[in-house]
């Protein structure tokens, strides 16, 4: 070949390939959308590009219902494809760890999303395939997962839109909304509290396990969740063991013996907790209502007393001993503990709630 010739190939060659990475709004103008929603540390993204109505009858038109001869690709009669569930290249969607969608289980990764549109019914089909235009490439031996769905009415959205609805801790349902349609989809993490005590596990035993407060967190969330007690419970006597003496140190090792059902020995370290130095009348009030809410009226007593005796001047201790007197069903001593609250007390909001209480108390109603 003549050099001629070659420098030719070359230099069209380098030309095809600049010309295939010329950035160039995206067709059909479709712009391309992201969503990110965590489930505590679970991060669940969808990748799409945006179509608008145009004044178009979308659902059985635009998007028709079931399967489709695409006509291209691997689209055929015989392996009719599935809408994009968007525009342009696949949508995606990514999960950072394992989950489940509509309570099926799906290992964490990125995976193509189709959608199979019906009347009643939708499948929604996750994909193995993440590098595809659209779905003409779709065949359903790389389906990983397919759940059924029903359709709801929605708000009306010109462009094509997915967010995340009914956002708890260790769920939330993913909904693609078009039109006046939206297509919802719940994505669950079944072992979400697990994933927080695997990281408290390994930041316990980094700095951050070097703060007292930090393993007063980590112990309140196991005594609230009542998982990984034993382990709970020697992160904070560890602090009480070198002899740190904090209300809150000793009250989240109270609430792991509560969680774990030792209650003798909750109530011994919370009688400690009470009499510390930094106990506050607010947290030891508090403490003696959770014995209210639990039933227990007469322990009650001594715990309010304690905080009366420390901050008598103080309108939550006396309104503390109200509550415990209203418990154990002392409406006269009720009432002379609130008035005395309501006497020392300066806000204005509290003063107008600590006299609600005063009339239910005259009219010989619980305040707890």
């Amino acid at each position: 070949m003549k050099r001629s010739s070659l420098f030719i190939l070359l230099i069209s060659a380098i030309a095809f390939q600049a010309f295939a990475q010329m950035t160039l709004p995206p067709s059909g103008n479709n712009q391309k959308s992201e969503v990110t929603q965590n489930l505590g540390l679970v991060k669940v993204t969808i990748a799409y590009s945006s179509p608008d109505v145009a004044g178009r009858e979308i659902w059985g038109k635009v998007v028709p219902y079931g399967l489709t001869n695409l006509n291209f690709g691997k689209s055929n009669d015989q392996n009719p494809s599935p809408w994009r569930a968007g525009a342009n290249e696949n949508t995606l969607i990514t999960f950072s760890h394992p989950v489940e969608v509509e309570g099926k289980p799906i290992k964490s990764g990125t995976y193509g999303l189709h959608m199979i549109p019906g009347k009643e019914e939708w499948s929604i089909i996750f994909s193995s395939n993440t590098y595809s235009w659209g779905s003409y490439a779709y065949v359903p031996s790389e389906d990983v997962l397919r759940v059924n769905v029903k359709p709801i009415a929605c708000e009306f959205n010109e462009w094509l839109t997915y967010d995340f609805t009914d956002r708890l801790q260790n769920s939330a349902t993913a909904r693609l909304k078009w039109e006046k349609l939206a297509v919802p989809f719940k994505i669950s993490v079944p072992n979400g509290d697990d994933l927080y005590v695997q990281k408290l596990r390994e930041e316990m035993t980094g700095q951050k396990g070097f703060a007292w407060q930090n393993a007063v967190s980590a112990a309140n969330f196991c005594a609230t969740k009542k998982l990984n007690l034993d382990e709970a419970l020697g992160w904070v006597q560890t602090y009480v063991d070198r002899g740190v003496k904090y209300f809150p140190v000793y009250q989240s090792k109270g609430n792991v013996l509560y969680a774990m059902n030792r209650t003798g020995e909750a109530d011994a370290i919370m009688k400690e907790a009470i009499n510390l130095p930094d106990a506050q009348a607010g947290q030891i009030v508090a403490y003696g209502r959770s014995l209210i809410a639990q039933k227990r009226e007469k322990e009650a007593l001594p715990v309010m007393e304690v905080a009366v005796k420390r901050y008598p001047t103080l309108s939550v201790a006396l309104m503390g001993m109200a509550r415990a007197y209203s418990a154990n069903g002392d409406n006269k001593k009720a009432l002379k503990a609130a008035q005395d609250a309501l006497k020392v007390e300066t806000n204005v909001n509290t003063k107008s709630a600590i006299e609600e209480m005063i009339k239910k108390i005259e009219k010989g109603e619980s305040i707890n």
